[in-house]
């Protein structure tokens, strides 16, 4: 089975690149994130016409997540993130694909740090981690994919030293996230590629593309009744350098099921 993660930047304004990438690299599940799209605008018909079924959870202008499955219909299990009623910003979907569960998320940037869009990033990573517990107690396949917005270590960034200050390279965040990490949950990515450096974000401004200044910023996180099973790991990297690009590329995992 093969698993990714993508954040499109804007499903409508890029639907393209995203329908040439499927059928190119023929993922089994994708996990999608800012689709800055409300839940009526969602593009269910051309994907159902490239042979995806699909669960998402939209909003207007911003934010957005979604899961596609190929030939199948993504089982919805879960809308938001648990832990706070009063959020309306759609950050998280989960559904069972296959036999097994994928977590679809996108974590808040959290800039200017600090501030109040500071501490509402570490108040959603506290749910977060509070529900990746819950999950493991009932030891089944778990994939949580999306953009994290955390850079985890120096080997994910181009310039550490550039990103300081910045809300997702930040101390609290990365802590945040080795937290999580260390429920025990694997970084797909990192587990097969210790030593390389890998980005999965180029930004629009200063060529950043053009110089390779990226950074890490999209995870695949497997429980450990599915970790075992990862046979490969990557990032179609090639995607962000097309017309009408997204500034992330898709980054994708195999596991054997």
């Amino acid at each position: 089975m093969k698993i990714a993660t993508f954040n499109v930047n804007g499903i409508n304004g890029r639907l393209s690149v995203l329908l040439d990438w499927l059928s190119e690299a023929e993922p089994d599940v994708v996990c999608l994130q800012e689709l800055k799209a409300s839940g009526d605008k969602f593009p269910k018909t051309a994907l159902r016409d490239a042979g995806y079924g699909a669960v998402w959870l939209g909003q207007k202008s911003w934010n957005g997540v979604a899961i596609l499955a190929r030939g199948v219909d993504p089982i919805e299990t879960r809308r938001g993130l648990p832990g706070d009623e009063d959020d309306t910003q759609s950050r998280y979907i989960e559904a069972a694909v296959s036999g097994v569960l994928v977590g679809c998320l996108y974590a808040p940037n959290g800039n200017p740090a600090p501030g109040p869009k500071f501490d509402y990033k570490l108040r959603w990573f506290s749910r977060l981690q509070q529900h990746a517990a819950e999950l493991l107690t009932h030891n089944i396949p778990v994939v949580l994919a999306g953009d994290y917005n955390v850079i985890p270590t120096e080997l994910d960034v181009y310039k550490p030293e550039r990103w300081q200050d910045d809300a997702l390279f930040r101390p609290e965040v990365r802590l945040a996230l080795h937290k999580l990490v260390g429920q025990g949950w694997t970084d797909a990515i990192r587990a097969l590629h210790p030593d390389e450096r890998v980005y999965t974000f180029w930004d629009y401004l200063r060529n950043a593309w053009g110089r390779n200044a990226g950074l890490r910023l999209d995870h695949l996180l497997l429980s450990p009744a599915i970790a075992g099973q990862l046979t490969a790991a990557g990032v179609d990297r090639e995607v962000r350098g097309r017309e009408k690009a997204s500034d992330h590329a898709p980054a994708w995992i195999e596991v054997s099921v």
